[in-house]
């Protein structure tokens, strides 16, 4: 393959734009090295690459880069935050213990258990309520719909009875 057909292949393209195999890239390098209509026709294509996004670039908004430099500013200056201690459950207070009354047992086992406040009762028993009401009426659009296909093919069978007379 001559040089120059190599250079009009379209492989400096692909390479410049990042789309290139390894293989393709090995290559150009190495007729880059060899021959220099590769390498000035490579330079010439980056400079059109980078006038061409120099021409087609946005200018961004004025307050973006104050956007950004706040945000690199929150990153990097953070306050010195003293560790996280747990106190002993001996210091923590009877709070837990004080307050049963707010709470409804619910026994796992013999050793553990869940404790669950007593607000919530209301709130199982209306998705206990409510999943037996979309039971009732799930069966009852099953057994409907059943007795609109039986329906179906009465009447498919009468019509082909019908036909056929």
């Amino acid at each position: 393959m001559n040089v120059q057909q190599y250079i009009e292949s379209g492989v400096l393209e692909a390479y410049v734009l990042g789309a290139a195999s390894e293989n393709e890239a090995e290559e150009l390098l190495l007729y880059k090295k060899r021959y220099p209509q590769v390498q000035n026709a490579l330079e010439e294509l980056e400079r059109d690459m980078e006038y061409v996004a120099e021409q087609m670039a946005v200018i961004p908004p004025p307050v973006t880069w104050s956007k950004i430099e706040a945000s690199i500013n929150e990153l990097t200056i953070t306050a010195d935050y003293e560790p996280l201690r747990l106190r002993p459950l001996e210091e923590r207070g009877d709070y837990y213990r004080t307050n049963r009354e707010n709470y409804i047992e619910v026994a796992e086992s013999e050793s553990t258990y869940i404790r669950v406040h007593k607000s919530w009762k209301w709130v199982f028993a209306a998705v206990f309520v409510l999943g037996k009401i979309f039971l009732g009426c799930a069966i009852y659009f099953y057994l409907e719909n059943r007795q609109a296909q039986q329906q179906i093919l009465d009447l498919k069978t009468e019509l082909r009875t019908h036909q056929t007379h």
